[in-house]
């Protein structure tokens, strides 16, 4: 993967420009401000909202990927590994068309399942469960359909 101007915004990578939101809600007025944001000030939880909107998933994800290397239980404003669980979720033609990228996230979000149980204040039963049901939907949706 190509070297990223960490300097400049979404909608300097893309191209685009959203203007000015018209729908009046939280997500979406975060989503737009987030597109006008320089990738090197993305913090986890901006990572983790959009992502989860599957915005700008070319640039973003190897961000996350960083960070989730660092740190699995990398965590936005839910709970630990609420970052692993939006990658993972993201849009699968995504992974489909960046194998190193699945495999990287695939090694990551194995470390994490085994470091769960040294990990007891982060591995609560709901984080764990909520991990692997986004691990087992991703593996599914990778799966060549016959």
């Amino acid at each position: 993967m190509k070297q990223l101007d960490r300097n400049k915004t979404l909608q300097q990578l893309d191209g685009k420009d959203w203007g000015e939101p018209t729908f009046d809600s939280h997500l979406v007025q975060e989503c737009h401000r987030l597109h006008r944001v320089p990738l090197r000030d993305f913090t986890v939880e901006d990572l983790r909202i959009t992502i989860g909107q599957d915005i700008g998933l070319d640039y973003l994800v190897p961000l996350a990927l960083e960070r989730l290397h660092a740190d699995p239980f990398a965590e936005g404003a839910h709970y630990p590994c609420d970052l692993l669980v939006r990658v993972l979720g993201s849009d699968a033609r995504f992974w489909q068309s960046h194998p190193d990228l699945r495999e990287q996230l695939v090694a990551i979000t194995e470390r994490a399942i085994e470091l769960f149980p040294t990990v007891p204040d982060i591995a609560s039963k709901t984080v764990t469960r909520a991990v692997i049901r986004a691990y087992d939907e991703f593996k599914k949706q990778q799966r060549p359909v016959a």
